[in-house]
């Protein structure tokens, strides 16, 4: 399992969603009420500004949106978020857990909470929440709860669920990067390097942002393995010129 690491760590942020409107979790909609209109209101501005790491401001919303209406699931769902992003581990679980009791066909809790408990050191038992999220027909993003689900069985180990989640996540979503990436360091794991480096070019042309060292690094040692030493150094190459103070530029001029 060498070199998973990094990729888990940064992928970290990619599991998690800040949805606050019901419809996105599989929720039918329904007419609500001015106290739930308001509540959805302040619950949204949360999540706004829980994605953009402003995590004070966010448990703020979170207050009023659960003044307005103490029992709106998705305010519990959002804070759970913040609160693991806070490290706040116990409020986060117990957030997460009230958020499915008031809701407990909500995709997206079951996803962030399958999240939550895969980041903590509880793999197997996030696979569950996962596969709840994927049980709604209603479900708008089921390419998220199987992209999570390979990621944690692959930190778990557990090789052939991992790739059988990270196909369906492609299934459902066309090169998806994070699963195309996913695949990628997968097979790098079972030392079939040449379909660990089809996948990571797939990922490369699929990918909106540039690469990472995370990335790079990763590039780096598919071609070592390889023997293609050209492509090798124009990796590493990048890897120095644009992160050179990353560990995993220490990491491999260590390794050279």
């Amino acid at each position: 399992m060498k070199g998973l690491g990094f990729f888990l760590l940064a992928l970290s942020m990619a599991g998690c969603v800040a949805h606050s409107n019901g419809g996105y979790g599989g929720t039918p909609q329904h007419t609500i009420s001015r106290e739930e209109a308001r509540a959805k209101i302040h619950t949204e501005l949360a999540a706004q500004y829980y994605d953009r790491g402003q995590f004070g401001v966010a448990l703020e919303e979170v207050s009023l949106a659960l003044q307005s209406k103490s029992d709106y699931a998705p305010a519990y769902n959002v804070r759970g978020l913040v609160r693991m992003a806070l490290y706040e581990d116990q409020q986060a679980d117990e957030d997460f857990r009230h958020s499915l009791r008031l809701d407990s066909i909500d995709s997206e809790a079951h996803n962030n909470y399958g999240w939550f408990l895969c980041k903590r050191g509880k793999e197997l038992d996030s696979i569950k929440h996962f596969m709840a999220a994927l049980k709604n027909p209603l479900y708008a993003t089921p390419g998220k709860a199987y992209l999570n689900a390979g990621l944690c069985s692959m930190k778990a180990g557990n090789i052939k669920d991992a790739e059988e989640f990270l196909q369906k996540a492609l299934t459902t979503q066309p090169n998806m990067p994070e699963a195309l990436l996913g695949l990628s360091n997968l097979y790098f794991t079972k030392a079939d390097y040449a379909g660990a480096k089809s996948y990571f070019l797939i990922f490369k042309r699929n990918n909106p942002s540039p690469l990472t060292a995370e990335n790079l690094w990763l590039a780096i040692r598919i071609e070592r393995k390889l023997g293609d030493r050209t492509t090798e150094n124009s990796y590493a190459i990048q890897l120095r010129k644009n992160f050179p103070d990353a560990r995993e530029t220490q990491l491999m001029l260590y390794r050279q």
